[in-house]
């Protein structure tokens, strides 16, 4: 196989550890706090997860411990969309299993959680754990968005997991991937099964995150990796001072990177879903608000500039979020008649009758090619695919329109010529940074202990990020912790609580102080690519979001 030199040098990249996992197998013990509560919602789901709820957070010390090195089969599943990281987390897994006993299995479900549900699977070896160390991407054995959900996927899971002798399944995954390790979890136990479940916390978007999951793997990879990209076109405004680029990131639920970025390029704008949200501003405020930048830096003689826009904008405008929400719940009630439908305009027609006329008023003044976006096909979750409506096209098309009617009217003067990106997967599968790479290693490495510790229904916990490796603090987090009760599909269920951005939080509150210079003078940053050797402050760096909520 053909290997880039950079590649190669990362094979030999041997991942930092906390000092609790660096000691012998026979040698990591567990310490138990007390009982723990969900988020909200308690008494329903003690009701739903009677057999795994409220068990204690556990980190791991040294001490001696004679039962964790038995022989192991373990089977693990990457699920959901790709974050860097994910072949460390097998890699760390793997290496656990293999230390507390070398004639331990690990099992690779293919193509995700469709895997275990169809009993498709093939042992792990060390040759291909060797090849994919400190890689980018989800390849090794893929991954999918299959949600085991239905009582007979239930039951072929643990079906197949009885079948290749089981002692654990690993899901590494999101907020809805380790929703279903819970339930999956609580499936296991009713059914008198004493196959364990662990989850390990995965996804780019930042938002599976609480006091013990201080982040994501695969977030500060993807934040640098677009920091980079933002950074290079901040130079390019700059030197050729004459185009705003309006940029759409990643981040459906949550703003956590488009505030990440912001605070690492330093842009004109970054609009964050959540303080929108808050603030009810309407699409029409939004627009004012670029405009306001845009005009007064034409004043300064500036003709350029950065708009940073979170993939999921759109969800938190009022009357966006009302017309999104009576789409999905219409399109959801009547999901077969309506994907007959054949034409646009039959569709805004058949929509007239069922949704508010208000929304519908909306749906008619939204330029058509964006108006489709919003009716296309659903996620699995019935809900609209945000990442395919452009909303960064939206903007600059209202934007055009508004200094048009401010010119006509000796408002302004100066020049506005647009460019539209959307910065998504070129993040989702980087080589993972000096953090993600340890970051990762000791999650799997973690979950390996959670195991041969006898624990299922627990989240691989690695925490105090912010110190060196070696003063990490590694343990697990039970999954009913992190959960309330949600509407999907028309009904409430159980699901892991999103980490939205706190417009109270020091992350915000640092990129508010200086958002309004930003807004008029030119003071970007660039951040440069990903270095992998050199310093450690340089090369193991965290995010600035990280750096600011432990800020003491």
């Amino acid at each position: 196989m053909n290997i880039s030199a950079l590649q190669q040098a990362r094979y030999a990249y041997n991942p930092k550890l906390p000092s609790s996992l660096k000691n012998s197998i026979n040698d990591i013990v567990l310490e138990s706090g007390g009982p723990t509560e969900a988020v909200t919602d308690r008494d329903e789901l003690r009701g739903i997860f009677k057999l795994s709820y409220g068990k204690p957070i556990v980190t791991f010390a040294k001490g001696k411990n004679d039962k964790i090195g038995h022989e192991l089969k373990v089977g693990v599943i990457l699920s959901g969309g790709q974050a860097p990281g994910g072949h460390n987390v097998i890699a760390g897994l793997f290496d656990g299993l293999k230390k507390g006993n070398p004639n331990s299995t690990l099992y690779g479900f293919l193509g995700g959680p469709s895997g275990l549900v169809g009993n498709k699977a093939r042992v792990i070896s060390q040759a291909e754990i060797d090849t994919y160390r400190n890689t980018g991407g989800f390849d090794m054995i893929g991954s999918g968005r299959t949600k085991i959900e239905t009582p007979e996927q239930f039951a072929s899971s643990l079906e197949t997991a009885k079948a290749l002798g089981l002692d654990a399944v690993v899901v590494i995954g999101g907020d809805d991937s380790n929703t279903n390790a819970a339930l999956l979890a609580e499936y296991f136990l009713a059914n008198g099964s004493k196959i364990q479940v662990i989850g390990c916390p995965k996804t780019i978007d930042g938002d599976l995150k609480s006091e013990h999951i201080e982040t994501s793997f695969g977030f500060d990879t993807a934040c640098k990796t677009y920091s980079e990209l933002i950074g290079n076109l901040c130079r390019d405004s700059y030197s050729a001072k004459k185009y705003w680029h309006f940029i759409k990131l990643m981040g459906r639920a949550a703003s956590h990177i488009a505030l990440e970025c912001a605070l690492q390029t330093q842009p004109n704008i970054c609009l964050i879903s959540e303080e929108v949200e808050a603030k009810k501003l309407s699409l029409d405020k939004i627009v004012e608000q670029i405009c306001a930048s845009i005009v007064k830096r034409a004043e300064n003689g500036d003709h350029f500039g950065i708009v940073l826009i979170p993939e999921g904008l759109v969800e938190f405008i009022p009357e966006i979020k009302q017309l999104i929400h009576e789409l999905n719940d219409t399109i959801a009630a009547k999901e077969e008649e309506f994907a007959s439908i054949g034409s646009f305009t039959e569709q805004v027609n058949w929509l007239s009758s069922r949704i508010s006329n208000v929304s519908h008023a909306i749906l008619q003044t939204l330029p058509p090619e964006i108006a489709r976006e919003f009716l296309m096909d659903r996620d699995p979750h019935g809900n609209v695919q945000v990442s395919r409506i452009e909303t960064e096209k939206l903007l600059v098309d209202m934007v055009e329109e508004k200094l048009g009617v401010m010119k006509g009217n000796n408002l302004y003067k100066g020049k506005f010529s647009a460019l539209t990106h959307f910065f998504g997967y070129e993040g989702r599968c980087a080589f993972p940074s000096n953090f993600d790479s340890d970051y990762c290693y000791s999650l799997g490495y973690s979950a390996f202990v959670l195991i041969a510790s006898g624990l299922t229904g627990y989240l691989s916990s690695v925490k105090n990020l912010t110190a060196p490796a070696d003063q990490w603090i590694a343990g697990g987090v039970p999954l009913t912790m992190l959960m309330n009760m949600e509407q999907r599909h028309g009904s409430k269920k159980p699901v892991i609580k999103k980490a939205m951005v706190e417009l109270n939080g020091k992350p915000f509150k640092a990129f508010e102080e200086k958002r309004g210079v930003w807004a008029e003078k030119t003071s970007f940053l660039y951040p440069g690519a990903i270095q992998y050797f050199g310093p450690p402050e340089v090369c193991d760096s965290v995010t600035k979001t990280l750096l600011l909520e432990h800020e003491k």
